[in-house]
């Protein structure tokens, strides 16, 4: 709230001295009324319509995620003393629908193992563990990293741990035998993620060390057997692997089926600092084998990443909710370690992301995941704008905050046979602050810009470079789907191949909507904006 009010006081303060140095000009002459002069609250500025975030202090990864009766369940890392990093807990929130959040009390506490750091849940609907109380509610398992610190040096002691649920996830009982897999040489030892393997009737952990994943095995939850691992020298190592997630998805207009796995790193992402790649493959059990064409093409150019923006972190499947047509539910940080700890909120810090549709197919360039914002959000559409074949000549307004609410939108867009030229998107306010974002056919990229954004001062690393997405669809057409609130944005472009999530801190709040293309007119073939109807 303190950058906020500084920056409505230096802008009353240029206001006043504008009105001074006018004095005896006629009103004509002034431009007063074109400036906002408003003190917004940190809450009214900064707060998502739409995203998740916690009541107070500090959120990071998203864990123990899952289905069960009628509820998706989200568990956080979460430190409740605090805005920045510590002592990690599992904070809960349940949804009906992944889109409206209601936050619940702390799930899991640290104890004399250490903090509680990243992990899962699963439910055990045969009672596999023996942890449940079958007759009253089927068990819900999380398998989670206890962390410890070692005294006179900056190592953790990190090990896996067990906590069950027996009344739907709102309270856990921490397991007697704890740890379930010790470890006294692997320094960054964490993040379990647990699968029920259907072809072979186990459970299978995947779990972070270092540089690599190491696969794990269980029939109860409790004993685990080491099988495999999977990573050095594979894809993306500028920093430490963390945060994997296994599972198997079907290729799209087939009958056949791949396994994909998840890998956040920090730092090492393609834009900077932390992002999650995957890999394409199969598993047979025991081993994770890249598929050979993926492989090749990873080799040739890795771009494979679940998104390029810079805020899309440690993001992971919800256990028990495989849609009908296979695809799987995710929701990622939106967030970045460069800067997480620094930006301009001090009541809470961090979001979640949209939660998403994960989805595979197939082309003759090979296996590339898509993903979309979930199809419930679609629910809460009010208000809309749409409009055809509109002539764009250099910057052409699309819609202002008159017409709809730009802090909670959803917007659909398609531009046939595309130019040599750069499509560029401006979301901007009356204090001159704009954040661009768009498509450089020339360059056959797309683009942020959040430089002019608002309150970049905070972090040198925040809006020191344009990030950058490579296009992989060979499409003459462009769509794409764009989810604006208060601040953030998620582009989805042609149908989810690549998608860019970022942050930004503007001191008003964008009013307008335009786009350009570079020295070229063009025709926009149809937009459509929906203004998104929260409680």
């Amino acid at each position: 709230m303190k950058t906020v009010r500084k920056a409505n006081l230096v802008l009353m303060f240029l206001v006043l001295t504008f009105i001074i140095g006018c004095k005896g000009k006629s009103e004509t002459n002034q431009n007063v009324d074109e400036l906002i002069i408003e003190n917004y609250s940190e809450e009214d500025l900064y707060r998502p319509n739409f995203h998740f975030t916690p009541k107070k202090a500090w959120m990071n990864d998203p864990n123990g995620m899952f289905y069960y009766n009628g509820y998706y369940h989200l568990y956080f890392q979460y430190h409740p003393d605090s805005n920045v990093w510590g002592p990690m807990h599992w904070g809960h929130a349940i949804s009906t629908d992944m889109i409206s959040w209601t936050e619940q009390p702390i799930a899991i506490y640290p104890d004399e193992l250490g903090t509680i750091f990243s992990g899962s849940a699963v439910v055990d609907i045969s009672n596999s563990s023996g942890l449940g109380e079958v007759s009253k509610a089927i068990p819900i398992v999380a398998i989670y990293t206890s962390s410890k610190k070692l005294e006179g040096n900056d190592n953790w002691k990190q090990t896996q741990s067990v906590a069950f649920s027996n009344d739907e996830g709102k309270t856990f009982t921490k397991y007697e035998n704890n740890p379930v897999i010790d470890n006294d040489k692997i320094k960054d030892f964490r993040d379990p993620k647990v699968t029920w393997d259907d072809d072979r009737n186990k459970w299978i952990m995947s779990l972070a060390a270092g540089d690599k994943i190491m696969f794990y095995e269980s029939k109860n939850l409790k004993d685990w057997n080491l099988l495999s691992e999977f990573g050095q020298g594979i894809g993306g190592h500028g920093g430490v692997w963390e945060c994997p997630d296994l599972f198997k998805l079907p290729v799209i207009g087939t009958n056949e089926s791949k396994w994909v796995l998840f890998v956040s790193i920090n730092p090492g992402g393609p834009n900077g600092g932390s992002a999650t790649q995957y890999f394409i493959g199969d598993f047979d059990g025991t081993t994770f084998t890249m598929d050979k064409q993926f492989e090749t093409a990873l080799n040739e150019k890795h771009d494979y990443w679940i998104d390029f923006g810079r805020d899309n972190y440690a993001g992971v499947t919800w256990s028990n909710a495989t849609r009908k047509n296979g695809s799987k539910l995710m929701l990622g940080w939106m967030s970045n370690w460069d800067y997480a700890q620094k930006v301009p909120t001090e009541t809470w810090r961090s979001a979640m992301t949209i939660a998403r549709e994960v989805q595979l197919q197939k082309n003759e360039n090979g296996y590339r995941l898509i993903s979309n914002p979930v199809k419930e959000l679609a629910n809460y559409r009010g208000r809309k704008y749409k409009k055809e074949n509109i002539v764009i000549k250099d910057d052409t307004k699309i819609i202002d905050a008159e017409s709809i609410d730009l802090a909670k939108t959803e917007i659909q867009f398609n531009i046939s046979n595309l130019q040599e030229t750069k499509y560029t998107f401006k979301l901007s306010n009356h204090n001159g602050e704009e954040l661009l974002f768009g498509y450089d056919n020339t360059k056959k990229e797309f683009f942020i810009n959040r430089k002019n954004s608002g309150n970049t001062s905070f972090s040198e690393k925040f809006a020191n470079k344009i990030t950058l997405a490579g296009r992989t669809s060979t499409n003459d057409n462009l769509s794409g789907t764009i989810l604006l609130d208060k601040t953030s944005i998620e582009l989805f472009y042609d149908n989810g191949e690549t998608v860019m999530t970022e942050i930004f801190f503007p001191n008003t709040p964008y009013t307008k909507l335009s786009i350009e293309g570079k020295n070229q007119e063009f025709i926009l073939d149809n937009i459509e904006v929906h203004e998104l109807n929260f409680n």
